[in-house]
Formats: C-alpha cells, sequence, structure tokens
C-alpha cells in the first residue's frame, strides 16, 4: 500500500480563526451599543449613523456573518482536511474566500450605517455586495468540493454532509431571495412584492438560521466534540436520520414567522406543522451530541472545553424545542412581535452558537501553534461569566415577552383596552432592558478573557503553518461487501450534493409556486393604488432609517389590535409594497393603519422630538431628516423600475412625476404652516411624513373583503 506525504494548511484556519475573534468582539459591541440604546435613547447622539435602525442589522450581520461565516470557516478548513486526508485543494482560492469574506464584512459595516439597505431581515446588503457574496460563496463551495473529490479517505464522514448540505442551500437561499431590481448603485428595489416578498424573505430568513446558523455547526458538532472528548459519535444511524430528517423539514418551516398575518392560512398551516415536526431530527441531533460524552462526564468537569460544547448543544436543544412551539398559533399570539422572540433567538446565538465558537477554539489554537492552552483557570472563568450573562440576557426579555403581551391584550371590565397608549407597554420593559443590556456586558467580558488566554496561549507557542501527514493514496477500484445502504452516498460526493439539492428545493417550490401563481391566494382591491412619486421617497426614507427595526406594518385579526390600531392588514393592500415592511418586531406600536391619524405637524415634531410628544419614548431623535434633502433626479428610475415590477404607473409618468412631488409637499408645507411650523420643502422629513400619512388609507372600514380588479 503507497504512503503519500502531505501537508495540512494551517494558515488558512489560523486567519479565519483570528477574524472569528475579532469580529466577535466588533459585533458584540454593536449589539451592546444597541442595548444600551434602549435604556439611553440619548445616546444615539442625534447622529444618522448611530440610530437604532441603522445599528441593530449592522449588530445582526456582524454576529452572523462575521462571527459565525468566519466561525464556519475556521472550523470547515481545519476539519475538512483531516476528514478528507488531504490539503485544501487550492491555497489561491482558500485566500480569496478569506480576504473576500473579510471585504464584504467591511462593505457591510460601511453600507449599512450609511443606511443602504433593503430592509429584509438578514439580508439587508444591497445587491453589489450580494452578488459579491454570491461569487465569494461559489469561491468556497468550489474549493471544498474540489477537496473532497481529491480526498484519501473513501467514505464522507457526517460532519462533510451538513457542510455540502450548507453550501448548496446558502447558495439557493441567497440568490432566490436577492433578486432585485437595481436602480443606482447602492438602491434596488425587491423583485417581489407584499405577500409573496414576505414569504420569500421568511423562507430565506429562517433557514438562513437553519442552515447558516445549525447545519455547519451541526457538522462541527460532530468533529470537534468527539475529538475534544476523544470518544466516537454516539450513533452512525442516528446522524444519517438527523441529516436527512433536518435538511428535508427545516426548509418549509419559514411562514412559521408570519402566523395570523395577510400570508394565506395554507402556507401558515402548512409551517406550522413541518416546525412542530422538527422537533425530532433536531433532538435527534442534540442526543446524538450528548450521548456522545458517554462516560466521559468527568472529563468534562475538568476540561472547559467541553463545557463550553456540552452548554452549546444543550442552547441548541431549548432552541429547537422551544422554535416549534412558538410555531403553534395560540403561542405565536403571545411570543409575535414581543421581545420573547428576541430572548429565543439569543439562547441560540449566544449559547448554540458563541459558546460551540469558544468551545472550538479553546481546542483549535493550542493544535496550531504545539503548546498547551495558557491559563484553564481562566476558560473556566470566562464559562461561567459567559453562562451568566447569557442568563441575564435572556430571562429578562422572557419577562418582557410575557409582559408586553399582557398589557397589549388587557381590556378592562367596560370591555376598553386598559393601556390603550403603546408607550405604556415600552416604559415597563426599560429595566428588564437594563438587565439584557448587563447581560451582554457579561457575554462580551467572558469573550474579552478568551482573547487574553488565546494571546498568551499564542504567544507561547510556535506556529506550524504546514503540518507534515501521511495516509495511504485511495485506491481507484473499489469493491464493497455487504455494507450499509447509506455508504454508497458517502462515496458519491457530488450526488450526496444534488440529492441535497433535491431535498430542500422540494418544500421551497411547493410553497411558493401556488403563492405565486394562483391568484385568489393574493387578492387585489380595487381601491389600492400605487404610491405617489414623494410617498415613494418617503418609503425609501423609511427603509433607509430601519424603522422597520422597532415598527410593525401587519394589524392581526385580534380584538386587541384591532381596537388599538383599526382595521386588521388585507394581503390585497401590499401589492404595490416593494419590498414589504410588514416587520417582525413592536419596540414601537403598529403603523399600518397610522395614516390621516394624526395631523402633519405631529409627525414632525414627533420625528424633531420624540420625548416631547411621547414622553419616555425610547425613539431616537431625527431631526437630520429635516436638514437632508430628496433626490429627486432619482424619481424617473425609481418610477421605471416600479412600472418593471408590475406598479401600473402609466406610460411617460415619469418624466411628470417630480411636478407632483412639488404639489405635495407644498400641501404638506400648508399642513405645518397652520401649526406654526417653518420646513423647508424638499426634505427627507416631508417625504418621510407624506408616506406615513399614506399607511393604511387606501381601504375604507365597510371594505370587509377584497374586490377583484
Amino acid at each position: 500500500m503507497k504512503i503519500e506525504k502531505f501537508y495540512y494548511d494551517n494558515q488558512i484556519v489560523k486567519m479565519f480563526a483570528y477574524a472569528t475573534v475579532l469580529w466577535a468582539v466588533v459585533g458584540m459591541l454593536v449589539g451592546l451599543y444597541a442595548a444600551f440604546q434602549m435604556v439611553f435613547p440619548a445616546i444615539s447622539m442625534d447622529l444618522p449613523y448611530t440610530t437604532f435602525g441603522r445599528i441593530r442589522p449592522l449588530h445582526t450581520n456582524a454576529i452572523i456573518f462575521a462571527f459565525v461565516g468566519n466561525g464556519i470557516f475556521t472550523g470547515v478548513y481545519y476539519s475538512l482536511q483531516r476528514l478528507l486526508k488531504t490539503r485544501m485543494w487550492s491555497d489561491l482560492l482558500s485566500k480569496i474566500n478569506f480576504w473576500g469574506w473579510q471585504s464584504i464584512i467591511v462593505s457591510a459595516a460601511i453600507t449599512l450605517p450609511l443606511g443602504f439597505t433593503t430592509s429584509k431581515e438578514y439580508a439587508e446588503l444591497e445587491w453589489p455586495i450580494d452578488i459579491a457574496i454570491a461569487l465569494i460563496w461559489v469561491v468556497f463551495g468550489l474549493n471544498m468540493m474540489m477537496t473532497i473529490i481529491k480526498r484519501r479517505e473513501r467514505h464522507l464522514y457526517v460532519a462533510i454532509w451538513f457542510y455540502i448540505a450548507t453550501f448548496v442551500t446558502v447558495a439557493v437561499l441567497h440568490i432566490v431571495n436577492s433578486f432585485e431590481l437595481p436602480i443606482s448603485f447602492m438602491k434596488s428595489y425587491s423583485w417581489y412584492a407584499g405577500v409573496q416578498d414576505a414569504l420569500v424573505q421568511w423562507w430565506y430568513g429562517h433557514n438562513a438560521v437553519a442552515f447558516f446558523l445549525t447545519t455547519p455547526y451541526l457538522g462541527l458538532m460532530y468533529y470537534f466534540i468527539p475529538k475534544a472528548a476523544n470518544r466516537p459519535v454516539y450513533s452512525y444511524r442516528l446522524s444519517i436520520i438527523h441529516f436527512w430528517a433536518l435538511i428535508f423539514i427545516y426548509i418549509w418551516a419559514g411562514p412559521h414567522h408570519l402566523l395570523y398575518t395577510s400570508l394565506p392560512d395554507w402556507a401558515q398551516s402548512l409551517g406550522t406543522v413541518f416546525s412542530i415536526m422538527l422537533i425530532a431530527p433536531s433532538w435527534g441531533g442534540m442526543l446524538n451530541g450528548l450521548l456522545t460524552l458517554r462516560g466521559a462526564w468527568d472529563k468534562v468537569r475538568e476540561d472547559p472545553t467541553l463545557k463550553f460544547m456540552v452548554v452549546a448543544v444543550t442552547a441548541y436543544g431549548m432552541s429547537t424545542f422551544e422554535g416549534p412551539m412558538l410555531s403553534i398559533k395560540s403561542v405565536n399570539a403571545i411570543s409575535h412581535y414581543t421581545d420573547w422572540t428576541i430572548a429565543h433567538v439569543h439562547i441560540g446565538g449566544l449559547g448554540w452558537n458563541g459558546f460551540l465558537t469558544f468551545g472550538m477554539l479553546y481546542w483549535l489554537i493550542p493544535k496550531l501553534f504545539n503548546v498547551k492552552l495558557y491559563s484553564i483557570k481562566l476558560a473556566n472563568t470566562h464559562f461561567w461569566i459567559g453562562t451568566l450573562g447569557i442568563l441575564f440576557y435572556a430571562i429578562p426579555l422572557y419577562w418582557a415577552g410575557f409582559t408586553q403581551w399582557a398589557m397589549w391584550q388587557e381590556f378592562s371590565k367596560d370591555g376598553f383596552l386598559v393601556y390603550p397608549n403603546f408607550l405604556e407597554t415600552v416604559t415597563q420593559l426599560v429595566p428588564m432592558y437594563t438587565m439584557r443590556a448587563i447581560g451582554g456586558t457579561l457575554f462580551l467580558t467572558g469573550t474579552i478573557i478568551m482573547i487574553y488566554n488565546i494571546a498568551k496561549t499564542v504567544k507561547s507557542g510556535s506556529f506550524i503553518k504546514d503540518e507534515a501527514a501521511e495516509a495511504p493514496a485511495l485506491e481507484k477500484e473499489y469493491k464493497p461487501g455487504k455494507e450499509h445502504w447509506h455508504r454508497p452516498f458517502e462515496r458519491r460526493p457530488v450526488q450526496l450534493m444534488v440529492l441535497s439539492l433535491v431535498v430542500i428545493l422540494i418544500g421551497g417550490i411547493i410553497e411558493m409556486v401556488p403563492t405565486f401563481l394562483v391568484k385568489s391566494n393574493v387578492p387585489t382591491i380595487a381601491s389600492v393604488k400605487p404610491y405617489t412619486p414623494l410617498e415613494l421617497h418617503g418609503r425609501d426614507v423609511y427603509i433607509q432609517e430601519g424603522c422597520n427595526n422597532c415598527h410593525s406594518q401587519m394589524v392581526r385579526p385580534f380584538r386587541h389590535e384591532t381596537e388599538r390600531y383599526g382595521e386588521y392588514s388585507k394581503s390585497g393592500e401590499f401589492v404595490y409594497d416593494h419590498p414589504f415592511l410588514w416587520g417582525s418586531k413592536r419596540t414601537g406600536p403598529d403603523l399600518h393603519r397610522v395614516g390621516e391619524k394624526y395631523p402633519d405637524s405631529w409627525h414632525y415634531n414627533h420625528m424633531i422630538e420624540p420625548d416631547r410628544m411621547s414622553p419616555g419614548s425610547l425613539m431616537p431623535v431625527y431631526s437630520f431628516l429635516a436638514e437632508t434633502d430628496i433626490d429627486t433626479s432619482t424619481t424617473v428610475a425609481k418610477i421605471n423600475a416600479m412600472r418593471t415590477l408590475g406598479v401600473p404607473y402609466e406610460e411617460g409618468y415619469e418624466y411628470i412625476a417630480n411636478e407632483d412631488v412639488i404639489i405635495q409637499q407644498k400641501q404638506i408645507l400648508k399642513s405645518l404652516s397652520q401649526d406654526d411650523i417653518e420646513a423647508e420643502p424638499n426634505t427627507e422629513l416631508i417625504a418621510l411624513i407624506a408616506y406615513l400619512q399614506r399607511l393604511g388609507t387606501d381601504i375604507q372600514l365597510q371594505d370587509k373583503t377584497a374586490e377583484n380588479n
């Protein structure tokens, strides 16, 4: 048998590991800043770049794609080479992957605070960056698949199945959700509208959690827990069931984010059914990870690496039990739009992704530098501070979620809302938001302790850039005897990739095709008209400022919501919304029926000085909108783009649209002057007022049913 010598590339692993640590601190600092804004709104300092609406997507993107993304690449580049007994196929592609990904992260860090956003959660980056993401992801996938093809190990270990499924699914999710029509270098409109856009977005959003925050980390779990515990995976058969059931069922579950909305009931029910089914494969994976440690619990007590991994897998189990429970309509009625969902997400983010990444780094860095970890005591300190941080973060937000729900739906004995003013339900949460900020501070403190520990470890060791290894060459012919039925899939990576693709496409196709092609799923309403040019500019200001991060535009068919906001939302009202803006969290009230509810002067003063109009408000100051002009030179491009997307503007209207802009601006200025407010006509604030005053006014209360055009 021929033995071949080769070298593992540790340089790329080290680069991604360092990037993981760097972006962890950046992402957590931004998140902590956003958390403290919920306690001290004034710290946004009346600057456009630091408002919560712009900072919140910066935090989520930094944690998901910078911290966790680099963590994925760190673990994959290390484990893949060793599982396949070969160096990565191309050192050049590895470096392109690294520098390309960091460039994308830096681009996000620049553009999001500047207000360049699509508004779609976890997919806020504009179209040039979307293209870059797709290209770099293909570079990663090509390098991975070619490495698998040239391997020296015939069978593909379970971790690699999850890596392959991650690659193909993330590519599909990103491309489908990112269909958008550019109107300028950093501005585009979603190709989908209203209900369809909501379905596509949450098909993407839920499965971004599934296939970026979950499946690759399950692959890392299957590699690093057995390595750290020095024990084999508990069950090979369970890993097979876990893998195929998970990737098939997960893709159907997106509609559970849209329960009680204008999404067709059949799609909501489908999302609920498959979400509940997710408990089985998810807990199968959790149990496979925990049972791998059977007989090694003494080592867990002594080894901080395993402590992090055990808590990570436990947090995964908690999240994947809670998620299906939140998909039950009666439970979702309580949790949706409240801080309960934020707590749920952070159990997964901090516990599952954060702690598994920390455990991986504590195990990996000493291997790369051929030295023992500098301080076990410091690692244990990090573990306990981090665990306390998770508890201090999540428990107050669970409490806040129930508090919000209870206050929102409470009626007096006379049948009136006890808290008709939404702000009353916000001010009650400030102590809980304070505890959340303290929890985030603890978690960040633990991370800084880890960085110190890793830095001292690196300083005391000697980096092994090219790690020598040897393995038998892969035999070209293979004649198996009787074997497990799944073994042939493990020898054929391309077929495994194609089959994974087919499995994940089934659910998406069945959910989306009827919603797009069957007209009755989204009935039109004759009275719903396109936005005026000024309202279109104002809508873009609303998107630019990230208002959808705190305000929803979806009145659900609950008594307490219709009493507070007005008539429940109809699917036909959103047919011209590119993108949809239903939102997923109410830190402020729903705005779908806010049009004509207040005078123009109220909106003007509310944006200039929120606390004066709503004492105790947590909303940032937006006085800069009154000093920033809208760019009317883009009106032609915006009208043309909307017409291309199916909005029925008349041919040639784009050339006279700015005349209507001026007319509507004068109407608003006249209204403001009646309250002694002098304003500049062409500002973003005037455009935003025009948009807000339009919301929800296309139908009257007597329009109980949709009229087909």
